[in-house]
Formats: C-alpha cells, sequence, structure tokens
C-alpha cells in the first residue's frame, strides 16, 4: 500500500501539473453563483462542474481534481460519469470528506472541522467509486491571542485521524490546515503561527501512523494580513514561506501544495512564480525535499465564472480562460510564469 500512495501521491504534481479544487460546498458555490446571477440551483452547478471538467486541455496543467460529493455523482449531458471523463483526461479524481466547520466550545471566534463520524464507512464509498485521493480542511484565525493550544490540537489531532482512515481506506490524504488570510497581522505573525500548526499536525500524523510518503500537504503562503498596513513584496513573500516549511515539513512527505486563500488570480500566480523561481535556483545544499506545486479554487475558477455567468453561449470562452489560468500557475509552478501572458487567453 505504501508504494501505491507514494506512487499517487507523487502522479498528483508530476510534469509540473497541480490540482484544481473544485469541492466547493452547495452553499458556498450558490453564494458565488449569486453574485453574479446565475441560478442556484443543481442544474447550475452541474452545468458549472461539467464546463470545467470537460474543457479542452485542462489535463495539460492539472494533475487531479478535488471533486464535493454532489459533484463526483454527476454526469454531463450526455450522461456520461464526471469520473469517467476525468479518467479520459488523464486526471486523478479526489473528494472533500470534511463535513464544514464549527464553533469550538470555549474557544471563541475559532473552528473545529467536523466530518470523523462514518467517515471510514464514507470513504470506502468514494474509493469504490473511483477516487484516489481525499482533502481535508481546518481552518486557523490569528488574533492577538489565537489560534490557541486547543483550536491548534484539537484541529491537528482530527486531520492526522482523517489523513489514517483515508490512507487505510487507500486514498491519499491531502491535508489542508489553512491559517486564514483576515486580520490585521504582520507577515512575521502569519509565520510563527503557520510553523506552530504545522509542527502540531506533523507531530500527530505520526502519533496516528499516517504515512508521511503516501500523503500530500495543502498549505498557504506566508502572507500578511488583508487588513495589514504593511503589505510585503514578493521576495518577503518568498522568503518567509520557504524558510517556514523547510522549518516545519518532513522531508518524507511528497509534495506540497499551495491554496489561493483568496488571493486574486494574477496574485496567486506571480506569487507562486517567485517561490518556485527561488526554490528552484536554490543551491543544492538548499534545495528542497518536496516539489511545490499548486492547489487552487478560485485563483483558477473565479475568471472563468465571470464569463460563463451561466450562459451557454458563452462556456467557450469560460473553458478558453479557465485552462488559461490552469495553464499560467503550471508556467508559475515552473518558475516561468510572465505577466505578458496575461495579455490574451
Amino acid at each position: 500500500m505504501i508504494g501505491t500512495l507514494a506512487r499517487i501521491a507523487r502522479q498528483l504534481v508530476a510534469d509540473g501539473k497541480g490540482l484544481l479544487a473544485i469541492d466547493e460546498s452547495n452553499p458556498t458555490c450558490n453564494r458565488r453563483f449569486a453574485a453574479l446571477g446565475i441560478a442556484q440551483t443543481e442544474d447550475a452547478r452541474r452545468a458549472w462542474r461539467e464546463l470545467i471538467i470537460t474543457a479542452p486541455g485542462l489535463g495539460d496543467a492539472i494533475g487531479g481534481v478535488i471533486l464535493y460529493d454532489e459533484t463526483i455523482r454527476q454526469s454531463d449531458r450526455n450522461r456520461v460519469g464526471f469520473l469517467d471523463l476525468l479518467a479520459k483526461a488523464g486526471i486523478v479524481a479526489g473528494i472533500k470528506v470534511d463535513a464544514g466547520t464549527t464553533d469550538l466550545p470555549r474557544c471563541p471566534g475559532e473552528k473545529v472541522t467536523e466530518g470523523l463520524d462514518r467517515l471510514r464507512q464514507r470513504l470506502a464509498t468514494y474509493a469504490a467509486m473511483g477516487a484516489r485521493f481525499a482533502k481535508w480542511r481546518a481552518v486557523f484565525t490569528i488574533s492577538a491571542q489565537g489560534p490557541s493550544e486547543g483550536c491548534i490540537m484539537a484541529n491537528a489531532h482530527t486531520l492526522a485521524r482523517y489523513a489514517a482512515l483515508a490512507q487505510e481506506a487507500g486514498l491519499v490524504p491531502v491535508i489542508e490546515p489553512e491559517v486564514l488570510m483576515a486580520g490585521p497581522h504582520t507577515i512575521g505573525r502569519c509565520a510563527a503561527v503557520t510553523q506552530t500548526v504545522l509542527r502540531a499536525v506533523f507531530a500527530q500524523a505520526c502519533e496516528q501512523g499516517v504515512i508521511l510518503e503516501g500523503m500530500v500537504l495543502k498549505t498557504a503562503m506566508i502572507l500578511p494580513g488583508t487588513d495589514c498596513p504593511v503589505q510585503d513584496g514578493l521576495e518577503e513573500v518568498t522568503t518567509a514561506t520557504l524558510t517556514t516549511l523547510r522549518r516545519a515539513v518532513p522531508a518524507a512527505v511528497p509534495a506540497v501544495v499551495f491554496l489561493s486563500g483568496g488571493q486574486g488570480a494574477t496574485l496567486a500566480s506571480a506569487r507562486l512564480n517567485d517561490i518556485s523561481r527561488r526554490a528552484l535556483d536554490a543551491r543544492a545544499e538548499h534545495a528542497l525535499p518536496w516539489p511545490l506545486s499548486f492547489s487552487f479554487a478560485r485563483a483558477i475558477q473565479q475568471p472563468a465564472l465571470e464569463i460563463w455567468r451561466g450562459r451557454d453561449d458563452h462556456a467557450a470562452a469560460a473553458q478558453a480562460m479557465l485552462v488559461h489560468r490552469a495553464r499560467c500557475n503550471r508556467a508559475a509552478r515552473q518558475g516561468q510564469y510572465r505577466p505578458d501572458m496575461e495579455l490574451a487567453p
């Protein structure tokens, strides 16, 4: 099993590719639709996911797609299952398995992720359907005193239990401990919190017997808070991100992928490019033990969604934009992204 899990984990980011997350819950997807005047219906969600999955050339830049429970069961207008379409495109199918966040008792303003109930059975079902990896997200808010140790440990333990169950089912667990961007915190505070969170997560993973070689870490870049008066440039973001990862992520992990976390599409690509360029240019003694890639949602989807707006006659243009953003991020992952790539999708 170790060999199979490690192979799938490497496959997700092979050949310069990354992950595309289309695992938004129905309420989240509906909110984004409502902002653009798109009907908030199951059929509209299915049509949007069909547009994404069938985009010509998507597999050139995307190695894996993270689906939602509704989506993994759906088919295109010709009744071909989405899982079959992904397989035909050479893209590995994954599934979000957490049940979202809820308030953490006695920790005001902090959240814990739920979904462990009957998770073993759900994972077995998804594996039988054809999923090859899973994803679980936990969130950590930076405040004057937080995140608290209780919040960090509760979510780290839950992430580790999920990961062990996923591997038991033969699925590669994508572990996503997201330190949120919202707030006035500095880049230094973000780095310190992220390092603490990652160390706790990996300590719990080892306690729960998680095979590090058969998992993927999905994490945020190290950034100043959105309300911080000092918005650091590319060089500072790159230095802080690489330093934090080196200090907290075990060498056995086969891949680290970045989430976009609400960053704009072009800014996320530019930051990914600078991080990748520095990592690739590192001298041998400072080389990273794991490849860096991307696992973006809005930073790939949003520009295409704004073109589509629920209209069939806009579908081709929306697909072209979606693939353009995916290819920009593949170039960024290789340190080859340039601003002039944005001139024409």
